[in-house]
């Protein structure tokens, strides 16, 4: 079932993050089907969050589709090497998003392992957010993407359940620069979960 703008416009960010958790990512990009199983993601809690581009309610060209409705994608480079893939959530000019950090593969291996440039299925393949998004076939020009529309890069519910205790929340990573905020346990990880759970 494909996700709907009442799923991303709600006011909970962390609460979305932790939803995410056993969902679908769908993408349709250059005739090739591929789809991921979400095993981690963190949300960034607009104006309020040190740690989220839109601390502050700054707005650049860059962070402007975090102040669309929920439900939209934002795409960005990091580090000037990877494409980091993010779900904008809450109202239009919240600002407020959580990125999909890593997932298993359901649909379309062959497809990610050519554009990985991997030979076989290890953990690696999509165990961070910029191999997710390469694997997928996501680049900047996917940012702004309407996710409801169900085209081009989409996201499902399938029924998908992590087992009881199977979701772990953690601080997120990379962000000390955040302050007290760094400590917020925003991050959710299906824990040990095989990477041909879903195969």
């Amino acid at each position: 079932m494909l996700l709907d703008r009442a799923f991303y416009e709600r006011e909970d960010v962390v609460g979305i993050a932790h939803d995410l958790i056993g969902k679908v990512i769908v993408s349709e990009i250059d005739g090739k089907r591929t789809a991921l199983v979400i095993t981690e993601a963190e949300a960034y809690c607009g104006a309020t969050d040190r740690a989220c581009h839109a601390f502050g309610n700054r707005r650049t060209p860059r962070t402007e589709v975090m102040y669309a409705a929920g439900g939209h994608a934002y795409v960005y480079l990091c580090y000037g090497i990877h494409r980091l893939f993010n779900v904008v959530t809450n109202r239009a000019e919240k600002a407020d998003a959580v990125l999909i950090r890593a997932g298993v593969p359901l649909e379309g291996l062959a497809h990610m392992l050519q554009r990985r440039k991997h030979q076989r299925l290890t953990p690696r393949l999509s165990a961070g957010p910029g191999t997710l998004t390469q694997a997928l076939g996501i680049e900047l020009l996917h940012n702004r993407h309407d996710l409801t529309l169900g085209q081009l890069l989409w996201l499902e519910d399938r029924g998908i359940k992590p087992p009881p205790g199977a979701i772990q929340a953690t601080p997120r990573i990379g962000i000390d620069y955040a302050g007290e905020d760094a400590l917020l346990p925003w991050r959710f990880v299906w824990k040990d979960v095989p990477v041909d759970a879903f195969l």
